[in-house]
């Protein structure tokens, strides 16, 4: 380096260089992230499920695969699931909500949707991102099935001992 910083003065007036903080300069405001027919777009994910969801102002009504939400996911603990986040954006039943997912079981694709709703409701609404972030729903939940290994009876279990 050409000259050296002997204190944390000088060191404070090096990275700020004009008067707003850095923290500041460096952050920008979100835009908002809509399409031409003013929707969202998301993807989710959760175990091996992949969701795609669209999202636009409506009337609360969900789509996943062509079926309502009620029909695709029938166990309640799932649709409960799936309303989540908007009951910590507070903005239920003010969207519509269509998505189409792939792979995995009705627990990890329930998952997947969620994940991909917070992802698109915070696309298009900026503001909620703290209330969806701070509920941990921006997250994506990277627990996976672990491989089964040579000479095991699953991925850990071994088969059984016998002595003679």
């Amino acid at each position: 380096m050409a000259e050296e910083i002997k204190s944390l003065d000088e060191l404070n007036t090096v990275v700020e260089g004009t008067d707003a903080p850095a923290a500041e300069q460096t952050l920008a405001p979100r835009a908002p992230e809509r399409d031409a027919l003013g929707r969202a777009y998301a993807t989710g994910k959760r175990k091996d499920a992949v969701a795609r969801v669209w999202i636009k102002p409506g009337s609360g009504k969900v789509t996943v695969n062509g079926k309502e939400m009620d029909k695709y996911f029938a166990r309640p603990v799932l649709q409960m699931i799936l309303r989540q986040p908007f009951q910590v954006a507070g903005v239920e039943n003010e969207f519509d909500v269509m998505a189409t997912v792939k792979g995995g079981g009705l627990s990890g694709q329930a998952g997947a949707v969620k994940h991909g709703i917070s992802k698109a409701l915070q696309l298009y609404e900026p503001s909620m991102r703290a209330a969806l972030k701070a509920a941990g729903f921006l997250t994506r939940d990277s627990r996976v099935v672990e491989r089964k290994k040579f000479g095991k009876a699953k991925a850990r279990k071994s088969f059984q001992f016998s002595k003679r």
